[in-house]
């Protein structure tokens, strides 16, 4: 095959999954969840609790309508930097509420504050859900006096009290050396829908037991978020209610890291790879989704051209529903890229489905249909575009769109 595919981090030492990790995996972590009434049945309230201030770095949705939830979390780590404790509400997503939702957002955070002893500055929150609606304060407050009970502190309880319309709960950890000491990375996150980040309807937490300078931890999730969960697409909707939470406790008590370290690098490595599986479970779980699509662009003129091109083939309805009926119709991916508004020569152009070259310097090529048919059956399809015109590339990652996606948000309200 004459094209590459990109690592999923660039590894200067291995770094390894943790068989069953999770969001509490790294030491000094607990998380619980409840059923406190904001839905009818299912869980809706979850939390995460460091043993310790843990330094804090977060993104948030570029939504203009951000919600309140967002807004408290943002003051919260400007204090300085830190936070303790984070309290997540499924079913309403407080946003669009107005004075009342702000203010709800403030006691929320006030009351689970309390509950666990700390500083209300130390402590982050997020709501997802239905837009417009306020928060039930007195359902929410009775959840979180029934916090402490022993049933409800399971990191599992905390990945389903998290979702919305997600089918699966999302999880991941690694581990790796800093120092010669063992460090772990974990994750937990949410998303089916309204997906397309800068950032989108999805929650991402991420713990980690190493001690991490505060600009240094900003600095590396801003990179590793543009490179993970900025590459995603759903639906092309950007939510009200998206972030992604990173805590670093220092709990593996190695010499704190910067860029200057010399394990800086194995650090945002690890730190790309639990935000990139939990970026493709995302995806995968799209609203009705099917199948995985994981779009590879090389030989752009930059690597934000090759992000861009990426994002148009995963956005396209039309790339999507061919994903879905196993149509190799490659002439739906070089029109995304035409459209994409990216510096592109369309003679040199290449296109790939999975091991099939289709397109062949912006020509047709006589393919095998029926096999490249039965390779589009697949539960991950990927497609490869080189453009032949620079070194720059990037990776994104969709879903197929599908009867059910219709279904599901036409009565998503009822």
């Amino acid at each position: 095959m004459e094209h590459k595919m990109q690592p999923a981090a660039k590894q200067k030492q291995q770094i390894k999954m943790v068989t069953g990790g999770n969001v509490t995996t790294p030491k000094g972590y607990s998380a619980g969840g409840l059923h406190c009434g904001i839905k009818k049945y299912k869980l809706d309230l979850g939390w995460i609790y460091s043993d310790v201030p843990a330094t804090a770095a977060g993104v948030y949705t570029t939504n203009q309508f951000q919600a309140p939830p967002l807004k408290v979390t943002k003051e919260s780590i400007a204090v300085e930097n830190k936070i303790q404790g984070i309290l997540v509400n499924s079913g309403v997503a407080n946003a669009c509420t107005g004075q009342p939702g702000l203010d709800a957002a403030y006691k929320m955070r006030k009351l689970f504050s309390k509950a666990i002893g700390v500083s209300e500055h130390l402590v982050a929150i997020a709501s997802t859900g239905l837009i417009g609606t306020q928060l039930p304060m007195d359902r929410l407050e009775a959840g979180i006096d029934q916090m402490g009970a022993k049933e409800n502190r399971d990191t599992e309880r905390f990945e389903k009290a998290i979702l919305t319309t997600d089918t699966c709960t999302k999880n991941v950890a690694v581990e790796f050396e800093i120092d010669g000491k063992k460090v772990t990375i974990g994750g937990a996150a949410k998303g089916s829908g309204m997906i397309h980040p800068n950032m989108a309807t999805m929650l991402a937490f991420v713990t980690t037991d190493v001690n991490v300078a505060p600009q240094s931890l900003h600095n590396a999730l801003k990179e590793v978020t543009n490179r993970t969960y900025n590459m995603i697409t759903v639906d092309g909707d950007s939510s009200t209610n998206d972030m992604v939470l990173v805590l670093a406790n220092g709990k593996a008590n190695n010499t704190e890291l910067t860029e200057s370290h010399p394990d800086w690098d194995t650090f945002v490595n690890g730190l790309e790879l639990v935000s990139q599986i939990l970026a493709k479970k995302i995806a995968r779980d799209g609203e009705g989704a099917t199948k995985l699509i994981e779009v590879h662009v090389n030989g752009a003129e930059s690597d934000i051209a090759a992000r861009k091109i990426g994002k148009a083939i995963i956005s396209s309805n039309l790339v999507k529903t061919a994903i879905y009926g196993s149509d190799p119709n490659w002439g739906r991916i070089v029109c995304a890229v035409g459209y994409s508004e990216q510096p592109i020569d369309p003679d040199k152009v290449k296109v790939w489905l999975g091991p099939t070259l289709v397109v062949d310097n912006g020509l047709p090529l006589f393919f095998d249909e029926e096999a490249a048919t039965e390779y589009m059956m697949q539960e991950t399809v990927q497609i490869v575009v080189d453009l032949q015109q620079g070194d720059g590339s990037a990776v994104a990652w969709g879903c197929d769109l599908t009867y059910d996606y219709v279904k599901i948000n036409a009565s998503y309200r009822t």
